[in-house]
């Protein structure tokens, strides 16, 4: 039989840890101000996307149309050195970045400040919106079936053939006219950040610091200056002496 083991120093025993009673660690939840900015970039992010229906038309308006002719068997180029297809990807790539920059300029303009979350919603939104108007210019533009609009106009017609988009990176064009724009009004007219003030251990290097931020020159000493209480009380005691005492009456 061996006495059981008592703890040193007369402290209570240790209890014993389960797993179930740990506290729930709360890290991973998202602030009230994060989720403001969640909630405000979704929004932005959608507006933004639903301007692309207005690039689309204005890009079926504006670009240019492949004409086309045919005959009985087939299919032509009216113009086989055209430039018209060409044409279409840089009307599109114009207006997106001009959209770009619109659609950044006017959520800077109503909300002045910027933040990843806002960046993201400009980014995604902006690609969404090109897409969006990429489907909505050929919805809008000649039918994509180009045999049967041959047949129904007959042959030796011209007629326009369908609004193509050939240079995909085109749809990058909108994201990249945002980013650009929002970083040049952030820069421009954001809030800028605080000067930091100047540490304590250098104030004493450049004179104390006046209450404006001024530093304070500190006048020269003189000799006088330097004189210690030792030396001025026999001054003192020398002129008391040098006096002479009033004339009796």
């Amino acid at each position: 039989m061996t006495a059981p083991l008592t703890p040193r120093d007369n402290q209570p025993p240790e209890e014993p840890r389960h797993p179930e009673a740990a506290p729930a660690d709360h890290g991973g939840s998202v602030g009230p101000e994060l989720a403001r900015e969640l909630r405000e970039g979704a929004l932005i992010a959608l507006l933004v996307a639903v301007t692309g229906a207005l690039l689309g038309l204005l890009w079926n308006w504006l670009a240019p149309h492949v004409p086309l002719v045919a005959d009985t068997r087939s299919v032509y180029l009216k113009n086989t050195e055209g430039e018209e297809s060409i044409g279409a990807d840089g009307t599109f790539l114009l207006l997106a970045f001009a959209f770009g920059v619109l659609t950044t300029a006017v959520v800077f303009l109503f909300r002045r400040r910027g933040g990843i979350p806002l960046v993201v919603a400009l980014v995604v939104g902006g690609l969404l919106g090109a897409t969006l108007g990429w489907m909505t210019g050929m919805w809008l533009g000649p039918t994509p079936d180009v045999v049967a609009h041959a047949k129904q106009v007959g042959p030796g017609v011209v007629f326009d053939g369908p609004l193509r988009l050939q240079a995909k990176g085109a749809l990058l064009a909108w994201p990249m006219g945002a980013m650009l724009t929002q970083l040049a009004l952030s820069a421009l007219f954001g809030p800028h950040d605080p000067v930091p003030e100047v540490p304590y251990w250098l104030q004493g290097q450049h004179g104390e610091q006046g209450p404006e931020g001024q530093q304070v020159q500190q006048a020269p000493e003189t000799p006088q200056d330097r004189q210690t209480p030792q030396q001025e009380v026999p001054d003192r005691l020398r002129r008391h002496h040098d006096q002479k005492p009033p004339a009796e009456g």
